[in-house]
């Protein structure tokens, strides 16, 4: 479980991952080696897995986003989910419910991209079929969300 304090250096660093122990401190009302030491347990306990940016992909030329639906024969999901999960275009892979079996969300520079992609994931063994959207419109991509 997480404590307040916890709680408090999680939504923060969410918010500005590049904040110094020293801001931190300063900010929460505690030592520099308490949040140096909370900050290492959260590390190791697998909490927290990265510091890290978000890009905006549209502005460096990544104009498709694709929710692509694939339906796996099932004894061999989660294979075809570490191999596509390798792919550089690929943000997230999603082993879901349902009709499919597995949510992919990649981006690409264009169309073309996206269809060598989707080939590509059609010609893998035990992969039965594909169901492709295209995001027209990013309305909110943001993964980063309050702790309560």
């Amino acid at each position: 479980m997480l404590d307040e304090l916890d709680k408090k250096i999680l939504n923060v660093l969410i918010e500005n991952p590049r904040i110094t122990y020293r801001k931190l401190a300063k900010t929460l009302g505690v030592s520099v080696g308490t949040v140096y030491a909370r900050i290492k347990k959260l590390i190791g306990r697998g909490i927290i897995k990265d510091f890290t940016i978000q890009v905006n992909f549209a502005k460096i030329g990544y104009d498709v986003t694709a929710l692509i639906l694939v339906k796996v024969d099932g004894k061999h999901i989660i294979d075809v989910e570490r191999e596509v999960a390798k792919h550089p275009n690929v943000c997230a892979v999603y082993d879901v419910t349902g009709e499919f079996d597995v949510i992919v969300v990649a981006k690409f520079r264009n169309i073309s991209e996206l269809n060598k992609f989707i080939k590509a994931i059609l010609a893998k063994p035990y992969v039965i079929s594909t169901n492709t959207s295209i995001a027209l419109n990013v309305v909110k991509e943001d993964f980063k969300l309050k702790v309560p």
